[in-house]
């Protein structure tokens, strides 16, 4: 299904509202009852039952950081137990007893956990994974910390029985799983289940200056082999839940002064070894090593402000980018990898996007940290025979400061400047230089505030992008200035049973007319339509002008939902207006459209004879751009089932009616799309077994006589608890009707103001296998492989065109009109195509080159990760990309795609990395 993204986000159901993305399969246990509880509570209303609170007392002993909890200072701390379940049987006592015990001094809190269980030690389930690696098949504890006590904050800590860490930070809505804090744990396991210590510095947390601290508390249980997932502070699985619903930890006095700097050296060293390049390239090096340098500094202004700064910042990543061909008119979105920019990116998140199903949407994206140090955009002059252009953008120097004010304001500044890179060229015989990419700054400013006991967020955003343009190609390819303003909210009702969440935001971007015009024309809005609307261009940009110097814009999304209870609904708009543009700054694949999306929800949590829970969905959507065309519509119908034995099932139907594609003929009249109908089914086994397996596929068929179909299959096996290997291989194979080749200007194509828009049929065919072999000699050791072979196949075929703009019928060249001559080479090669689109008319004939070819390639990334001590890395690693392009096949042949690629030349580079950590 081109373009397609299912998102199926159960913000309300289950444990995952509150866990979100600190852990994967969740499940609890409890054990015997040696002692009476020194538990206390106290009545909330409109909570699913009362409100535990724990007191953590001074440590009065030393605590020797083994998990035996043998210290005499775990004896007088007031002990937390009565957890409930909230899987499978929800609101019943947990099976498996848990004790939880918290002590404190001027440095650190400390947490004591005994998790008993009926068969004692045997009964333990664990696995040795990396830190923050989700576990499939393991008990666990999971600590989450509402540390300013707002109802909204999560800064979680899980530990599981092997001593392996999970975290996630810093006190907000979303916890940030690429937050690493400095903090120690030990784990036992013994005759009467597990132990676990952990000391976790105040350094590392954000809080406020009380005298006396009270933060939200939660504790969650996880025991794998009954699958039994236990929480202190219970909510149903109908309930919200969150924040709101955690108990307390109370009686944390501070005393002392926690460390407020840390810094984090650190060295790489790099060797390319590369394939051969072009003959007679002056510039093309092979063979080249390199070393750079420099640190990464966090200062505590306050216990709850912190600032980071970065010099000779190093901001590669470690793991590859998967393959992918894309001939759609859109860029194709890659996820941020690199260390400073995820660690603490949370606070910068705006415009968030939630549905239980919707499809071909996006939130409002304002920040894209991609875009700094992103591949320089200039472009060479013409004649140039041969270039060295660099590869990304240097990043000079870069800032972040993160955390809360005294009057409660979330913040969060980010600054970056990246330097002026300049490309070497070879024109005639002459070496030259080329600026393809300017100086540049980078601006991005956040902040949100809770109100109302974290029941209503209030937030604004700016982004600011400056650049100096001196050469004359960049002024007139890129714009000089471009900034960005919005506001959102997120507001709770009804025991936070209902939500209103939304968000608006405006846009501006200056610069030279070229500059200007290569966005109004771009795939985002494509001003130049001859069928458009006569916008105007007063405050906000709606109609197409070469001379314009600014493009003004707005967006806006809003959704209304309810999230507890067995019927759940949502109802949605989201809009962008034409002139509405963040590239320089965000990620937006489209502009000029309104999107209206709702959904009926039926959440099925009693487990009956059959199944254990189910989710059964209905809804729909449509969507039209500022002219009113309906350019999108679908109806769906979704289901999904746990059976008894942990094994589910799901799957949906789509039916999308014709509507306009104003996008199809990239900058050309609307057209009509034919109707579609969509099939998807998806099998997961029980993935607490050393072997679980899933599959996927999918078939849409359209009314024009073409389809897409998709397969795609996992096994994941654990041959032993510390070695997971996943092996995932996928088949897609997509036809098109009406796939854009080529625009030609010709005066006797009246019906088209002009110009020919050549279409044609499209048979594209993707194979690809992802392999991944994880290996973990300890919590701290772990070596990881991933591997991926992509074969893909692009075949053009019956070269046509539209009877007439905003209609379905086409006339193929050759068949219905006109007439289509191959140009052969002499090595019999189909190398392009001579076409007459009236045969005897009077239009002229044009040759297009054979579009078809294959591309295959073959990526991979050896990884070895030692923290040799707390907070401190190194990294061992060898990637290889091999890939090769074969012109004019446009067959997937898997023997000759494999001699193909077994034949390319790699690209093979060795990188040592290694930090240290220093605190003061």
């Amino acid at each position: 299904m081109h373009q397609t993204v299912r998102r199926i986000v159960l913000t309300s159901i289950g444990v995952f509202s509150s866990l979100l993305v600190t852990t994967g399969a969740l499940g609890q246990n409890g054990g015997p009852n040696p002692e009476p509880d020194s538990l206390s509570t106290k009545h909330n209303p409109g909570h699913s039952s009362a409100t535990p609170f724990l007191t953590a007392i001074p440590r009065s002993g030393p605590i020797r950081l083994d998990g035996r909890l043998d210290d005499g200072a775990w004896n007088r701390a007031p002990m937390g137990s009565d957890f409930r379940q909230q899987q499978p049987d929800d609101g019943n006592p947990a099976t498996q007893r848990t004790e939880i015990r918290f002590l404190y001094d001027d440095e650190a809190l400390y947490v004591g956990a005994r998790m008993y269980d009926d068969l004692g030690g045997v009964g333990v389930r664990s696995q040795l994974v990396r830190r923050d690696q989700q576990f499939a098949s393991s008990d666990f504890l999971n600590l989450v910390f509402d540390t300013y006590h707002d109802h909204i904050g999560r800064t979680t800590f899980t530990v599981n029985p092997s001593g392996v860490k999970q975290d996630a930070g810093q006190a907000s809505a979303m916890a940030d799983p690429s937050w690493d804090p400095v903090w120690e744990v030990a784990t036992a396991i013994d005759s009467l289940g597990w132990t676990a210590e952990l000391r976790i510095p105040f350094s590392q947390l954000r809080f406020n200056r009380d005298a006396e601290q009270t933060w939200g508390l939660q504790v969650w249980r996880n025991v794998s082999r009954l699958n039994e997932l236990s929480m202190w502070s219970y909510w149903s699985r109908e309930e919200a839940g969150g924040a709101s619903q955690y108990g307390h930890l109370q009686g944390i006095k501070i005393s002392g002064t926690p460390s407020r700097g840390e810094m984090l050296p650190y060295g790489v060293a790099q060797y390319e070894a590369l394939k051969p390049g072009p003959a007679g390239d002056p510039f093309y090096d092979p063979h080249n090593s390199a070393f750079r340098a420099g640190a990464d500094i966090k200062y505590r202004l306050s216990s709850s402000l912190t600032l980071d700064a970065t010099v000779y910042p190093d901001f590669g990543q470690v793991e590859v980018d998967p393959a992918v061909v894309n001939l759609s008119a859109f860029e194709t979105f890659f996820p941020e990898r690199r260390p400073f920019f995820i660690e603490g990116n949370g606070i910068f998140q705006f415009g968030g996007m939630n549905c239980f199903f919707c499809s071909n949407a996006s939130g409002l994206s304002m920040f894209y940290s991609r875009r700094i140090g992103r591949q320089p955009q200039g472009s060479l002059p013409p004649g140039a025979e041969y270039s060295d252009r660099p590869d990304a953008t240097s990043i000079l120097a870069a800032g972040k400061m993160t955390g809360r004010t005294k009057s409660g304001w979330s913040v969060g500044v980010l600054n970056a400047v990246t330097a002026s890179e300049t490309a070497r060229i070879l024109t005639d015989g002459v070496t030259g230089h080329q600026q393809v990419e300017p100086l540049t700054n980078y601006f991005v400013g956040r902040t949100q505030k809770n109100l109302n006991n974290g029941n209503l967020t209030i937030g604004a955003i700016a982004t600011s992008v400056i650049r100096q343009l001196d050469a004359p190609l960049l002024r007139s390819r890129i714009p000089s200035h471009a900034e960005g303003l919005g506001v959102d909210w997120n507001w709770f009702w009804g025991n936070r049973s209902y939500r209103v969440m939304g968000s608006l935001a405006g846009s501006n971007v200056s610069g030279d007319p070229g500059a200007i015009d290569r966005l109004q024309r771009s795939s985002a809005r494509y001003f130049q339509r001859s069928d458009r609307g006569n916008g105007s261009n007063g405050l906000f940009s709606d109609a197409y002008d070469p001379t314009a110097t600014n493009l003004r814009g707005y967006a806006g999304y809003a959704r209304v939902a309810k999230e507890s209870g067995a019927w759940l609904w949502e109802a949605a708009v989201n809009l962008r207006s034409p002139g509405f543009e963040m590239n320089d700054i965000a990620f937006l694949t489209q502009a000029d459209y309104v999107y209206l999306n709702a959904n009926l929800v039926r959440n099925l949590t009693t487990p009956t004879h059959w199944y254990r829970s189910a989710l059964l969905i209905l809804g729909g959507h449509r969507q039209y751009n500022f002219d009113g065309d309906l350019t999108d519509e679908q109806y769906q119908v979704f289901g999904q089932f746990q059976f008894l034995n942990y094994w589910s099932v799901g799957g949906f139907y789509l039916r999308r009616p014709g509507t306009l594609d104003d996008r199809a003929l990239r900058g050309g009249p609307a057209v009509q799309r034919p109707s579609m109908d969509y099939w998807s089914l998806r099998m997961n086994t029980d993935t607490r077994k050393a072997m679980s397996f899933n599959a996927d596929g999918s078939l849409g068929v359209r009314t024009d006589g073409t389809r897409t179909y998709r397969f795609s299959s996992g096994a994941n096996v654990r041959p032993a608890s510390n070695i997971q290997i996943n092996i995932a291989p996928s088949f897609s194979h997509s036809e098109s009707g009406y796939q854009y080749l080529t625009t030609i200007a010709d005066p006797t194509a009246t019906q088209f103001d002009g110009y020919r828009y050549v279409v044609a049929d499209l048979t594209q065919e993707n194979l690809s296998i992802d392999t991944r072999v994880n290996v973990t000699f300890s919590p701290t050791l772990t070596l990881e492989l991933f591997m991926q072979p992509f074969v893909s196949s692009v075949d053009y075929d019956r070269f046509k065109e539209f009877d007439a703009p905003r209609s379905s019928s086409r006339s193929v060249y050759g068949e219905d009109v006109g007439r289509v001559t191959p140009v052969i080479d002499e090595l019999g090669r189909t190398t392009a195509f001579e076409i007459d689109p009236d045969g005897s008319g009077d239009a002229n004939a044009f040759t297009i080159g054979n579009p078809d070819f294959n591309f295959r390639s073959l990526r991979g990334n050896l990884v070895l990760r030692w923290e040799y001590r707390p907070g401190s890395t190194i990294f061992l690693v060898w990637t290889q990309d091999r890939f090769s392009h074969e012109p004019f096949a446009g067959n997937l042949s898997v023997s000759d795609d494999i001699s193909g690629l077994r034949g390319a030349k790699p690209d093979n580079i060795f990188l040592i990395k290694f930090n240290y950590w220093l605190s003061f």
